[in-house]
Formats: C-alpha cells, structure tokens, sequence
C-alpha cells in the first residue's frame, strides 16, 4: 500500500536527493522506488520523475546554459557624476546598446557629490531601463575619487568608462570591443564629437576643438588615452589608480594611461565607437579652450619628466614650438578658425613650458 502524500508539504524529496546523489543515480533510483510503490510524487514532479528521458532532456539543457554563461563576456560600463541631470540621458544610451549576443553588461554609476544627490534619479533611471546597475556614493568633487570607485567595484574582465554628459551611438560598446578583439590590444579609444548649440560663433564650430580623439604618431602609436571614451582589460591595470592629486586639475587620465604605456600596455582606435559630447555654451569661447590646453601641456610636460626626460632639453624645444604657433597664427589672422587653432596649440606648448619651470597645475574644475 502505498503512504499517502500530504498535499501540502512544500518542499518535495527530490531537491535533498540531488545533492547527496549524481544525476544517472537519482534518475534510476526515483524511478524504481515509484514503480515499486514505495513513493508518491506530487503531478508536478512526475515529467521529471517517472520519464528518464525527460530528465535526461532538462539536464542536457541545463549544461547548454550553463555553458553559455561561462562563455558571456561581461563588461562593466563606469559612469562618474557630479550633479548632472545629463545622466538620465547617459543611462539611456548604454540601455540602448546593440551588443553581440555573448555581452552582458552591468553599470558602475560613481557619484562624485559630498552628499548622494544622485542616487534617486540614477536608480529610478536604471529600474525604467531595466539596466543591471550599481550605484556607488564616492566623495567629494575630485574625479579620481570617482573613478577609482568605479574600478575599485569592477569585477568584469572588460570595463569601458563615459562621462556622464555624453551620449553612445548603438554600436558604441560592440565596436570598442570588436577593435580589442581585432588588434589584441589592452585599450580601445573611441572619438568623443563635440555637438554644438546652435547660436555658437561660426569659428567654434569650424575649428571643432571641443572633441576629443587620441593622437596618433607616426607608426600608428598611441602613447596616451582618455576616459570619456574608453574600454580596456581590467587584467592590464590591477593595481593602477588615477592620482587623487590630479583630481581637481584634470589631466589624472593622460598620467594614468601615459605610465601604463612605459609599461607596456597597448593602445589602439576605434573610429566607429562614437560617442556624443554636447558642449555647454560657457565653454565654448578662447578663454576656456585655452585655459584647458595650458592645462593639458603641463600634464603632458608631466608625463616627460616622469619619463625620464630631461628638463633643459625639453624646455628649449617646446619653447621653439611656442614661437611657431604664434608666428603661424598671425600669418593665419585673416581665417578665423585656423589663426584661433593654432593659438590654441600655442597654449598647450606654453603650459608645457611653465610645467618644465616648476609651475604647479592650474586648477580647471
């Protein structure tokens, strides 16, 4: 006679079974048991239970997917935010990503205010998008802080860094990865575009010094990179942070990526990974474009000096630079945007001047 089953038992006997016993084993001895009387099974056990091809089916198909999560690849996508509303847009975009069938992708969300302003519009934000998000409060108004709270918290193999004001192309994500998969290289830089409002002057727009794309020697050698564009392998930067101390000035990201070239990390370009960069009108005069190149030319000169370069040397060569570009932007006065691009290029290579005379970094943020 067979014992009755209480209906209402919760937790059937199979999920115990399962763990003392391999699968071919629980499979044979559930079935006899049930032939032989000595056990009920509740309906909604008996497909996987009295049929041993059945179980053998689900089994083959619970390896399928377990093989499959072992080969996605992931890739931790890094937003640092400070007070913009732009990040509801931000989100947006890497929701909207066209990604290869093997991705998968989590958000990293650092917010760089004293309080966390941002947590409320980031996770409303990431419950709409239905994206896997991670928000991380990371104190207070230096961009290193942030970012190093996004790697500190990174556990894909991959993680890709935008700003928190920019907006991806579709096929942003995929072609940075599918340039890392092409060249083998560490980082894959993508060109930030600059959009501009309309009512900017003419010459802004024409001479496009806002966007942001690496530069690129002779040879094809990308000694440098930047953040607001950027996947690379986690692997090539364990124990590598941005310098806290650049956090304030800017330029934490050319010292970053400039010392992991000299040790041999790789840089390479994906021209198709485009991101879009709308420029806000108080930037978009001579004052702050030469205030952010005097900048860059004293991180750069700061790169030179920790690469061993010698400071004389270095300083009468970017001082012939110097004469150059104003020699060419008085020759270039009667076009508007060419005399104003090569004053810009004389600013870089003046803040690299006065980097190489012990001038400490300007303060841009």
């Amino acid at each position: 006679m067979r014992p009755a089953f209480v209906d209402h038992v919760e937790q059937p006997i199979l999920p115990p079974l399962q763990k003392r016993l391999p699968n071919d084993a629980l499979r044979a001895t559930t079935y006899l048991y049930y032939r032989l009387g000595l056990i009920e099974i509740l309906p909604c056990y008996q497909p996987f239970c009295v049929a041993p091809f059945k179980i053998s089916q689900v089994n083959a198909e619970e390896d399928r997917l377990n093989e499959a999560r072992s080969t996605e690849r992931m890739i931790d996508v890094a937003v640092c935010t400070f007070r913009r509303a732009s990040i509801e847009e931000t989100l947006q975009s890497i929701a909207s990503q066209q990604l290869p069938g093997d991705c998968r992708i989590r958000v990293i969300v650092a917010d760089n205010d004293t309080a966390p302003t941002a947590r409320a519009t980031v996770e409303a934000a990431a419950a709409r998008l239905s994206l896997n998000c991670l928000y991380v409060h990371a104190p207070a108004q230096n961009i290193s802080i942030a970012r190093n709270a996004c790697l500190d918290h990174a556990t894909a193999p991959f993680v890709a860094f935008i700003d928190d004001d920019e907006v991806a192309t579709p096929l942003w994500l995929g072609a940075l990865l599918a340039k890392l998969d092409e060249t083998g290289a560490d980082v894959i830089l993508g060109p930030a575009i600059a959009q501009y409002w309309v009512d900017v002057p003419a010459w802004v727009r024409s001479a496009d010094l806002h966007s942001t794309r690496p530069v690129i020697r002779q040879g094809g050698a990308i000694v440098t990179g930047y953040t607001c564009n950027v996947l690379m392998r986690l692997a090539a930067f364990e124990g590598r942070r941005f310098d806290p101390a650049l956090g304030r000035t800017g330029g934490e990201d050319d010292v970053f990526f400039s010392s992991a070239v000299r040790d041999g990390v790789r840089i390479a370009y994906a021209p198709e990974a485009v991101v879009y960069d709308p420029v806000p009108q108080e930037r978009a005069n001579l004052r702050w474009l030469a205030r952010r190149s005097f900048r860059n030319g004293q991180t750069y000169a700061r790169t030179m000096i920790e690469g061993g370069g010698n400071r004389v040397l270095l300083f009468g060569a970017t001082l012939a630079k110097v004469a150059a570009c104003l020699g060419i932007t008085i020759i270039m006065l009667p076009a508007a945007a060419r005399w104003r691009r090569a004053l810009i290029r004389g600013t870089l290579h003046a803040g690299a001047c006065a980097r190489y005379l012990g001038w400490r970094e300007i303060t841009l943020y």
